[in-house]
């Protein structure tokens, strides 16, 4: 019977500390984080179609920082008050990367084109 309960035992010990190390792991992991775009109004259609177009370039340059879309939609069902016009979410690692992304000079260009062209507000969520 003992020599069934050290191996047991140093078993036992063994998934207790890797779970730990896991846990401790887990906890040291930058939450993802979310890019929100909310569109309220397009004031210069015409001029906002250069951003709601979109190109391979702006995509590439998210990509470049991890991000992807989650959602970007004009398809809009308000469930109270009202809903905006458009609705982008935009999913990265981290709030660092969601950061860089939005201060790179491609971003940047969108973002002052967005800015005259629309009533806005964009903004990052730390998700979980």
């Amino acid at each position: 019977m003992k020599r069934f309960l050290v191996p047991g035992l140093t078993m036992l010990a063994g998934v207790a500390i890797g779970a730990t190390a896991i846990q401790g792991l887990h906890a040291q992991a930058k939450p993802s984080s979310l890019v929100v775009v909310d569109i309220s109004e397009i004031t210069n259609p015409e001029g906002f179609k250069v951003v709601a177009q979109g190109s391979p370039e702006r995509t590439a340059n998210m990509q470049k920082f991890g991000g992807h879309y989650v959602a970007r939609t004009q398809n809009i069902t308000a469930l109270d008050g009202t809903a905006p016009r458009r609705f982008i979410i935009i999913a990265f690692d981290s709030m660092d990367k969601a950061q860089a992304w939005n201060n790179s000079a491609p971003q940047q260009e969108v973002n002052s084109t967005r800015d005259k062209t629309t009533k806005s507000r964009s903004f990052i969520v730390e998700g979980m």
